[in-house]
């Protein structure tokens, strides 16, 4: 019998997935440490720049358990991860909001482009891409690897800049606390 179309895909989302599950635990481990540290910061810094790191990577480990379930077709699995997009465009304009009211941290360009414009055009383009996926399944099914990927990868991004961020702060607070 011949593999449906989405059963050939379901390799790289059990990969997938399993990144982002493996690395939303870590993520969980990185925000005990941060608070142990009793490094600068509030609660609206966490909400603006360490949850979104949670939600990106759970939105890929939703997607690709949506992606790998047994559907009888593409259509189903599409509509799947367009809820998902849509609801991740909602959680950015949301994470927007909290790092515009934050006071903590200033962030720059480069913070806004992967802490607030890559996910808000991510999560954009897999609502688009989702709902086209009935329309021409092939093409559409790498649209949602290629976009579950650069979720994947802006999560490992931010997880890391929050880390170097918090090790560098802890070593100038360090400093000043010996003068």
């Amino acid at each position: 019998m011949q593999p449906t179309l989405l059963e050939t895909w379901t390799n790289f989302y059990v990969i997938v997935g399993s990144s982002a599950g493996a690395l939303t635990g870590l993520q969980f481990v990185v925000i005990a440490l941060v608070a142990e540290m009793r490094a600068v910061g509030s609660i609206h810094e966490v909400r603006a720049f360490g949850s979104p790191t949670v939600v990106h990577f759970c939105a890929v480990l939703f997607s690709s358990a949506v992606m790998a379930a047994p559907w009888r077709g593409v259509g189903s699995a599409g509509l799947g991860v367009a809820f998902c997009g849509g609801a991740g465009v909602l959680y950015t304009l949301y994470s927007i909001s909290h790092a515009l009211r934050q006071t903590g941290y200033k962030p720059d360009a480069e913070d806004w482009f992967w802490y607030e414009a890559l996910p808000l055009s991510a999560y954009a383009a897999l609502l688009v891409v989702g709902l086209l996926v009935r329309v021409r399944p092939d093409g559409m099914l790498f649209g949602v690897a290629a976009i579950l990927l650069v979720l994947l990868f802006t999560g490992l991004h931010n997880a890391w800049d929050t880390v170097t961020y918090v090790a560098v702060s802890g070593l100038r607070q360090r400093r000043e606390e010996k003068r």
